[in-house]
Parts: structure tokens; sequence; C-alpha cells
């Protein structure tokens, strides 16, 4: 992990997270939820029509082209794609990317320490909310991966698992771009959140589903939706490995969504997986492509 300082943060950029701290952050995103669902057509269809010239959205590979077909924004914004828009990386031991979006950081944590940004780390521990269910993932492989306003906004599997468990933890709803990982310390640990916990081949998988102001919904295909309501409880829910309840999903089905858009850390354990040498902070990624592969010494 290396250990880099900060570079000095531009007053216009502690200006502007300044604005953001101020900001009532539960109401504005519960005003986004509602804003996201009026079904009027002069509203929702003037609302999609500004995104997509605003943000350069390609509504051609997505299932339903016709902007004006989705019933409100929120269904444009979570709008399936076309069969074959994003194959997946052929291969047993390939590991998948889950989303469309920028890798914040990858790499290998440091003990129970993930780089957030240069000079910036934050605990695992603090993130699964439990020193227990960190232990697994400590050293291990882990990805932060951003989705932008204008990416695909489902979630999918980078291996094929059984569900262990899900977590919801109540917390702040900063903003998760890049400029706020800058300047907030243990920002995804800070931020409410989705922990999901599979088991795989590689072993023990963790997605973590990091929730920002106007991330108004994150849910799960087989909870429905987390949140809202919104609360200060942790809320856990435990899964059998066979049976009835039993939840196993192949590599590159979806997992979940965003009901607008945030972060996804993926986490494995140590020495489980090698991501792909070429994918550095700042990269582009596609949902389906190959993130990394399985150690030979992964079962």
């Amino acid at each position: 992990m290396s250990d880099a300082k900060a570079s000095p943060i531009p007053f216009s950029d502690r200006l502007r997270y300044l604005a953001q701290s101020l900001l009532p952050q539960r109401l504005l995103t519960r005003l986004t939820y509602w804003a996201t669902r009026v079904r009027s057509p002069w509203f929702k269809d003037a609302l999609i029509r500004y995104f997509i010239r605003h943000f350069q959205v390609n509504l051609a590979e997505a299932l339903e082209p016709n902007a004006r077909a989705y019933p409100h924004f929120n269904a444009f914004f979570t709008r399936a794609l076309k069969p074959g828009a994003r194959p997946i990386a052929p291969g047993d031991r390939v590991i998948c990317c889950p989303v469309d979006g920028a890798v914040s950081q990858i790499g290998v944590a440091d003990a129970d320490t993930l780089m957030q940004a240069k000079g910036r780390t934050f605990s695992l521990t603090a993130l699964l909310g439990d020193a227990e269910r960190a232990k697994p993932f400590q050293g291990g492989a882990f990805a932060t991966l951003y989705l932008s306003p204008r990416d695909y906004h489902r979630i999918h599997l980078p291996l094929a698992g059984r569900l262990r468990e899900m977590v919801h933890i109540p917390g702040k709803l900063f903003s998760v771009s890049p400029l706020t990982a800058r300047m907030v310390d243990g920002l995804f640990a800070r931020n409410e959140r989705v922990v999901t916990r599979f088991d795989t081949s590689a072993g023990p998988m963790a997605l973590v589903l990091v929730g920002a102001i106007n991330v108004a919904s994150i849910e799960t295909v087989w909870a429905g939706a987390i949140t809202p309501p919104l609360g200060k409880t942790i809320r856990h829910w435990d899964y059998p490995l066979n049976g009835d309840g039993a939840v196993r999903l192949n590599r590159g089905a979806e997992m979940g969504r965003f009901n607008m858009g945030s972060t996804v850390i993926v986490l494995f354990g140590p020495g489980q997986v090698r991501w792909e040498a070429e994918i550095k902070p700042g990269a582009t990624v596609r949902m389906g492509q190959r993130l990394g592969k399985m150690a030979k010494s992964a079962a």
C-alpha cells in the first residue's frame, strides 16, 4: 500500500467541498427519490431529454431505445441493455467487471487498510461494519469502481457465487465523486452502504454498494429495495447455502442496481485473485470485461 502524502488541495476544490458538506443530504435525496418517479410526461420526458443531452448517453445500446417509452426517469436511469451489449469475458477463472464506470483504486489491502485516494486510506473493518466480517478480506485484493451519471447502473456478479449474507449499514450521504474521495477521510466507510458476501470458487467475495447524495434507493435482485427506508439501525440478513431461500448467481448475472449512481467496492481474500496489470486508477471499465483472474492456488 502506498504511503504517498496527499497533494495540496486547490482552494476552488475546498470551496466546492464546503458547499456540498452544508447541503441537507437526506432531504435532497428524498426529493430526488420523488422527482425520479414522477410519471407526468411533460416532466419526465424533459428530464430524460436533458440528461441524455448533457451526459451524452448512448441510448442505442438500451433494450428500449425510445426515451419516451420509460414511465419515469428512474426507469430510464436503470435501463436494461440489449443482449450482447456487454459480453462477459470468457474463462472459468476470469473475474469480470461488475459495472460500467471508472477505477477509483485497485490493488491489495495492507492488512485492514484500503487506499481511498492519494494520501487517504480507510478501514476495511469500518467499511464492513464488523471485525469478524472483515477478517477474511484483510490483505486481499480490492477494486473500487465509481459509476458516473452517464453509466449503466445495474450491478453484476464478478464470479459465480452463493449469497451468504447481506448487511445494510446506515451512514452519511456524501458525494462519492473523485473530488470528495480526495477530501473526506474514510468516505466509503462513512456513507450508507449495503454489504453483500458470497461464497465462490475463489473463496469469500464481497460487493459493497456505497450510497451517496441523490442515490435515492439501492436494490438487490433477491430482496428488492433495501433503501429507503432510511434509518439509523444496522440491518442484517443471513441466507442458507442450500434449499429454500438460497441465492445462487452465475458470473455476469445481475445482482442489484443503483437508483441514481454511486460506487461499488469488490473484495476477495488474500492470494485468491490477481488484477490485470494494465487496469490502473482512472481507467474506464465496462461491465463484463476482464478485471482479473483467480490465482492458481484458488480452490
